[in-house]
């Protein structure tokens, strides 16, 4: 893996952008939002991965997070493993409109890569910018809830339910008091 794709210290707040390949846009069924739900609780659980903020784009993800045990790098690596064999299963199950361009356009990507892999599903790196003044982290926050905003998916904020935007008003956090708060 490249060094410009690791991070120095996991325990500190570290924002990362995951993009599908070609900008698909993938995350436009509910059944896609779910396989990553639980990839990421799966990583909380079991490998001790913390969710500060996160936002589930159409055709990307925007996370905040640290982990206290293990190298983000690694739980990135089996989060995005895991999430590339449970969509291409998904895709092949479901009841998916795209499905023939989706699954092409997935192996096309993996043998243009030659991997040994028979679908590729995200692009290599998430290009981590490390949080470690609270000042980047409520820039960072903020420009995460708001890209939904900018990118006209909705008017306001908390109409996006996969954001942790909603979590951050309901519990009343001001976003420049907030450290290191975990959503999950």
């Amino acid at each position: 893996m490249s060094q410009r794709y690791k991070v120095i210290d996991s325990t500190v707040p570290t924002f990362v952008t995951i993009t599908i390949i070609d900008w698909v846009d993938l995350f436009i069924r509910p059944t896609y939002f779910k396989i990553l739900d639980d990839s990421l609780n799966y990583c909380i659980v079991n490998k001790r991965l913390t969710v500060h903020a996160y936002v589930y784009m159409s055709s990307h993800i925007h996370l905040i997070i640290s982990s206290q045990e293990n190298k983000l790098q690694d739980v990135i690596r089996d989060l995005k493993k895991h999430n590339s064999k449970e969509f291409i299963k998904a895709i092949k199950e479901l009841p998916e409109s795209r499905k023939e361009w989706l699954l092409a356009k997935f192996s096309y990507a993996a043998k243009r890569a030659k991997n040994s892999v028979s679908h590729k599903v995200w692009k290599d790196g998430y290009y981590p910018v490390i949080l470690d003044a609270s000042k980047k982290l409520e820039q960072h926050i903020n420009y995460l809830h708001y890209n939904l905003v900018a990118s006209e998916l909705v008017y306001r904020k908390r109409d996006w339910k996969n954001s942790s935007y909603a979590i951050y008003e309901e519990a009343n956090l001001e976003i420049s008091s907030v450290k290191v708060h975990p959503l999950w």
